[in-house]
C-alpha cells in the first residue's frame, strides 16, 4: 500500500474491512491499521476507513456507497492475490468495474523435493478450499457476477 500510496500521491486510499464476526463485537480491522500508517509514511488525512463490512460483498456495497466511484474514475482493487477472482466477481455485481492488484503471492523459492511441509501445504490447501467455497457460495447467491470472474474481454 506505501508503494502505491507514493506513486499516486493524489489518489484516495481507502480501507475496507470491519470484522468477520456477524454480531459485530470485535475490533474492526482498520483499528490495527491506524496507529502503523503514518509510520509507514501515509498521512492520516490520506487515509478513508469503512468499517462496517463483515464480508466481501459488504466491503464492495459499502465501499462503493462511501467513494461514491464517478464514470471514469479509475479504482484499484489491492487484495491477497488468492482472494481477488472472487472479489472481482463481488465489486462487478455491484456495478463497480475495478482494476484488480493483487499482492500476497503464495510462491515457493525451494526446489520441489524441499516442498515436503505437510502443515504449510494443508494450509493452502485451506485457503484454496475456502476461496472456492466463497466462489460457489456468492455466484450461487448472486453476489458475484460469474463462478470464476477473470479479466474482462478486450482488457
Amino acid at each position: 500500500m506505501t508503494t502505491l500510496a507514493r506513486r499516486f500521491p493524489h489518489a484516495r486510499l481507502i480501507h475496507s474491512g470491519g470484522t468477520g464476526d456477524l454480531r459485530q463485537v470485535n475490533v474492526p480491522e482498520s483499528e490495527g491499521l491506524k496507529p502503523y500508517a503514518e509510520w509507514l509514511g501515509i498521512p492520516k488525512v490520506r487515509l478513508e476507513y469503512e468499517e462496517r463490512s463483515r464480508n466481501t460483498y459488504e466491503n464492495a456495497a459499502f465501499t462503493k456507497a462511501l467513494v461514491q466511484p464517478k464514470p471514469g474514475e479509475r479504482w484499484l482493487l489491492v487484495t491477497s492475490a488468492s482472494h481477488m477472482p472472487r472479489s472481482v466477481g463481488i465489486f462487478r455485481a455491484v456495478d463497480w468495474d475495478v482494476i484488480p492488484f493483487p499482492v500476497d503471492y503464495e510462491t515457493f523459492a525451494s526446489p520441489p523435493w524441499f516442498r515436503l511441509n505437510p502443515a504449510r501445504n494443508l494450509g493452502l490447501v485451506e485457503i484454496a478450499a475456502h476461496e472456492t467455497i466463497g466462489l460457489i457460495v456468492y455466484y450461487l447467491t448472486g453476489h458475484s457476477a460469474t463462478l470464476f470472474p477473470g479479466p474482462e474481454p478486450g482488457t
